[in-house]
């Protein structure tokens, strides 16, 4: 019936805070071949029972796992992560990160044609390159503000009240932003908790600078300082930031 087929052009690209009961996640299986000492399969979950999952039982669970988990997949060193002379793979990690932490980030997500379907009801597989393709940080950035809320997301307006929140529940942070350059790369960090050793940057007791751990042209298991308000940088229109419990 015509007149209740959705238009992927009607949707609203502003933040859409209201969840969509339609909406289903873009999963591909974990692939032998993705794995932390591999470049290959980037788009596919790391095949590796070794990297601990976030353990949800409380608190102190969550942040001791997500140290544990921010140690396990050493951005800094393991090759999957490692910029190319074509590419960086903050989108990667960030993936990873939420992927291990138990909350949905896509790192493929749905075709134009095959959205169109899901939001109509038809059932719709999730194949790479057909019915999903990759989807980069600016591209994110979009998605955050129309699709995050399905899946949890809540928006946040300062890196103060992200890295409260991430200290106080143990939650995931993100910070996206977009690149001013159509077809060029934006960038997208978790805000991670703070531990005994690795602390934001803070002036007069508020958060100028959050704790973050990142891939990108430098990566580091963390950071605050040091890249100082990166999203604010003219190389980018706009950035976000979103917190999951």
């Amino acid at each position: 019936m015509e007149q209740n087929t959705i238009s992927i052009a009607s949707l609203p690209l502003e933040d859409n805070p209201i969840p969509n009961n339609k909406i289903i996640k873009a999963d591909l299986l974990p692939n032998p071949e993705s794995r932390l000492d591999s470049m290959e399969m980037k788009e596919t979950p790391l095949y590796d029972s070794s990297i601990p999952y976030r353990d949800l039982t409380d608190v102190a669970s969550k942040k001791e796992s997500i140290a544990r988990l921010i140690d396990k997949l050493d951005v800094e060193k393991n090759i999957r992560y490692q910029r190319t002379v074509e590419d960086t793979y903050c989108n990667v990690y960030s993936y990873d990160y939420c992927y291990f932490s138990k909350v949905y980030l896509p790192t493929v997500w749905w075709t134009d044609e095959a959205l169109e379907k899901i939001l109509n009801g038809q059932d719709v597989e999730a194949v790479f390159e057909q019915t999903v393709d990759r989807i980069y940080s600016s591209a994110i950035h979009d998605w955050f503000l129309q699709w995050g809320a399905s899946f949890g997301w809540k928006r946040m307006f300062s890196v103060d009240e992200i890295q409260e929140k991430v200290n106080a529940n143990g939650g995931i942070g993100m910070i996206c932003a977009k690149r001013r350059e159509k077809g060029l790369s934006g960038h997208i960090v978790p805000v991670v908790p703070e531990t005994d050793l690795h602390k934001a940057y803070r002036e007069n007791d508020v958060v100028v600078y959050p704790l973050q751990s990142q891939a990108g042209k430098l990566n580091y298991n963390y950071f605050s300082e040091v890249r100082k308000d990166w999203w604010n940088d003219e190389l980018y229109s706009s950035y976000v930031f979103y917190y999951h419990e």
